[in-house]
């Protein structure tokens, strides 16, 4: 209902993204301020422990924030890093110091914030409303029960208070934003002469000689690299799934057995007139509005969607005709949930009064509980319990897989035989593919793979690689099937293509004298005839019609004197003359553009605020990390 603040504050969510980018583990707020977790520790911030189980949690979630960023161009290596490790341990460190501060505070999210946030997620919601069925299936696919999930979150929206604290104090005066505004809406009139390679491309000679002695002196530019064809094998989770076999027995035996997960609460849809009451409001005024606009809707209930949009003070529902959806029980505050279900289909209350004001609501649907039938879950019975099954598979087997290829180095046939798994073949895989390439690759697509397809043991000796990770659940070993070393392209092969960048680079030197020269002509007042574009007019703002090099140049020239000329290269060997004819401010600045500004300067001035905040919070708690313990753990 009332909780749009929290969630449309965009500034206090761009710094908050920072913090959490690694979700906080299921543990609770308590469990974060005493001792938590057992056995080694890689680090303690004041007598609070992060626990090796904490830090790898937070390492998966992060991969998988990552892989689902990233899709193909993902790899788990590059996060195997001392850098990338640390990198984890700081965020959890500083999450913890967050907690310790907002426990200190007595911060806390409430049951009613908590079951608003949660009911307004798209990915639980059908057809745009709360499904309490489709939060349990979404948890239970997650392997999450209720309590974990909404842990975590009520730790989300307790740490958002505290951020939203120290993010919201940035003031920016608009006497900054106006001079900043006025300096990005400058606008100045340009025109513009271009030199070009191709003008001066008829003065170009290119000796024989010159070709050759670029091709010996760049011979590292034709090099062919080496290259490599593989057989490989992949052990998935996801194929060990599409062998497992469910009985009908099995199905309905887990069904029987978890009736709770499959039950559909009983729902009421609602539309609701809200009249506001906080520090600021007189509470007597405020309900004798209510009691009037409760006689409008009684003598005419039909056009409740019509008065719900002219009184109600929900921005939330109010432009809905007051709608709020559908209903379960624990979503809404107590007395509005108790009036909700007291009423029949198409009733109008009285006034009711909860934290946030007087509500007048009318029932406008009913959705009766049930269970859900076995047929309408068969499929997410079927895919769960195959998942428990693969599961146990994947990670017996996955250690065997691992020490087979290992021990057996010279052939992939036992391991593929043993699990029956398909030989695959490659074609030319390079030793360092661009990223563009990697992501063609497939399973083979992975820097470890390469390294290890690359290394001498692999080359020299033939053995199988090493089992390696290349996604989640997923299994890789490969070995050498030809090989390619690297070489050079032959000079007979190139040489017209040497050829023709020298005479490309002769031009484009050309081009850059002449425009030099008219250049310095023009700023000691010679100018000539010169055949100049079209004038246009260009600010900070909006420079589209200019390079970005010759925006940058084109404000940073001196203007006192009019015309004032500039010189500057553009790509492509082209050299671009510009006049800067006259300067100019807007008669108006933009209001929304100010605002915006404003809005942009206090973002950056929030940051700044809780990056001071953080390290001030450093200083006063007591931080050890246990290096040894963070460098020796593999991941």
């Amino acid at each position: 209902m009332m909780f749009d603040a929290v969630r449309n504050n965009k500034r206090v969510v761009q710094v908050f993204l920072a913090l959490i980018t690694l979700p906080f583990a299921f543990w609770g707020v308590d469990s974060y301020v005493r001792n938590a977790g057992a056995g080694v520790d890689l680090a303690s911030v004041g007598d609070s422990k992060i626990t090796i189980q904490q830090f790898d949690q937070a390492w998966r979630a992060q991969q998988d924030r990552l892989r689902q960023a990233l899709g193909a161009d993902f790899r788990p290596e590059a996060m195997n890093t001392p850098a990338a490790r640390m990198a984890v341990l700081n965020s959890l460190i500083d999450q913890r110091l967050l907690l310790l501060e907002a426990a200190k505070a007595r911060l806390g999210a409430s049951d009613e914030l908590l079951r608003d946030v949660i009911s307004r997620i798209p990915a639980l919601q059908e057809n745009g409303q709360f499904s309490m069925a489709r939060y349990q299936s979404v948890l239970a696919a997650q392997g999450l029960s209720q309590s974990q999930f909404e842990a975590q979150m009520r730790q989300d929206l307790t740490l958002q208070q505290l951020v939203n604290a120290i993010g919201e104090t940035a003031i920016v005066g608009n006497t900054m934003t106006e001079a900043m505004l006025r300096i990005q809406s400058e606008e100045r009139q340009i025109a513009e002469l271009r030199f070009t390679p191709e003008q001066f491309a008829a003065q170009v000679k290119v000796e024989p000689a010159s070709v050759e002695k670029y091709y010996e002196d760049n011979k590292k530019q034709f090099e062919i690299p080496e290259q490599a064809k593989a057989d490989y094998v992949v052990l998935s989770l996801d194929d060990l799934m599409n062998k497992v076999k469910v009985s009908d027995d099995e199905v309905t035996a887990w069904y029987d057995s978890h009736q709770d997960r499959y039950q559909q609460a009983d729902e009421r849809r609602a539309s609701h007139i809200l009249i506001l009451v906080d520090a600021n409001v007189d509470k007597a005024k405020a309900r004798a509005t209510a009691e009037e606009i409760l006689v409008e809707v009684q003598k005419s209930p039909t056009t409740f969607a019509d008065l719900a949009k002219k009184y109600s003070q929900d921005p939330g529902s109010a432009e809905k005709g007051g709608d709020l959806g559908f209903i379960a029980r624990g979503m809404m505050v107590k007395p509005f949930e108790e009036a909700v279900f007291a009423l029949r289909e198409n009733e109008v209350s009285g006034i009711v009064e909860s934290e946030f004001g007087y509500h007048i609501i009318k029932l406008t649907g009913i959705k009766a509980g049930k269970q859900r039938a076995m047929d309408e879950v068969r499929s997410e019975i079927v895919n769960e319990l195959k998942r428990q099954v693969a599961s146990r598979q994947f990670a017996e087997a996955a250690e065997t897989f691992s020490n087979m290829v290992y021990e057996q180095p010279d052939s992939l046939q036992p391991v593929a035989e043993r699990f029956q798994l398909k030989i695959q073949h490659s074609g030319w895989l390079p030793r360092d593919p661009n990223p563009q390439l990697l992501a063609t690759l497939g399973p083979l697509g992975n820097e470890k793979v390469l390294t290890s397809l690359f290394s001498a043991d692999s080359l020299k000796n033939k053995r199988n690689t090493e089992a390696v990770e290349v996604a989640p659940g997923t299994l890789l070993s490969a070995r050498v099937s030809e090989y390619r070393p690297a070489s050079s392209k032959p000079f007979a092969d190139v040489r017209v293509a040497i050829e023709a960048a020298l005479k490309a680079r002769a031009a484009a030197a050309l081009a850059r004298e002449a425009g030099e020269a008219q250049l310095s002509a023009l700023q000691q007042g010679t100018e000539g005839k010169l055949n100049w574009g079209p004038v246009k007019t260009v600010s900070r703002l909006d420079g589209r019609q200019v390079p970005a090099a010759a925006l940058k140049a084109i404000f940073r020239t001196d203007v006192r004197k009019l015309p004032a000329f500039v010189g500057v290269e553009v790509g492509g060997g082209n050299y671009l003359l510009v006049q800067i004819i006259k300067v100019s401010q807007p008669a108006k600045l933009d209001d929304g553009r100010r605002q915006a500004l404003q809005r942009e300067i206090a973002t950056v001035l929030g940051q700044e605020d809780f990056a001071a905040y953080l390290a001030g919070l450093r200083m006063r708690y007591k931080i050890d990390v246990n290096q040894a313990a963070l460098d020796s753990k593999e991941r």
